[in-house]
């Protein structure tokens, strides 16, 4: 089973909430907007601590490092059959200056050439309703647990 860790970053404005997405680099991805943006995520290496990895797995695709209270959120089935476990942070970044590792493949198919593209094209905040719509579709129940533990610590604060 393949599995991967990320981190689902979080800011406050007001009494709402946005969220820091990702957006996939390369060909593939290239005109995909709506259902294409992802948290940032990875492998998680063999004997490596998932927290750990997905710490890593932030900073490479980001360039920014991610520190505070991690919420874990849960793991998750994608479509692909990956299961991904994911936890939320409070935090900030600045979208453009996201510096993204690079991978190569051949593009175009079947040519023989290999090119460079970043893992991830770019990085943007999302209030609620658009984070569930730009959202890969398989990760969308990550903000449902997440507004669900949100719930839960506060009813259990005023209760």
């Amino acid at each position: 089973m393949k599995r991967s860790a990320g981190i689902l970053m979080y800011r406050r404005k007001g009494r709402t909430f946005e969220f820091f997405l990702v957006h996939p680099g390369g060909p593939f991805w290239k005109n995909r907007d709506a259902g294409a943006w992802t948290v940032p995520k990875g492998a998680i290496e063999p004997d490596e601590d998932p927290l750990a990895a997905a710490k890593r797995e932030f900073a490479e695709e980001t360039g920014f490092t991610v520190d505070g209270e991690f919420i874990e959120l849960g793991t998750f089935k994608q479509p692909g059959g990956k299961h991904v476990l994911v936890w939320a942070v409070e935090g900030d970044c600045e979208p453009a200056k996201l510096a993204s590792n690079e991978f190569e493949m051949e593009w175009p198919p079947h040519s023989g050439k290999r090119q460079c593209f970043p893992e991830v094209d770019r990085g943007e905040w999302f209030g609620v309703a658009d984070a569930q719509e730009k959202m890969l579709i398989g990760q969308r129940p990550m903000l449902e647990r997440f507004f669900a533990l949100k719930e839960g610590a506060r009813n259990a604060r005023t209760g």
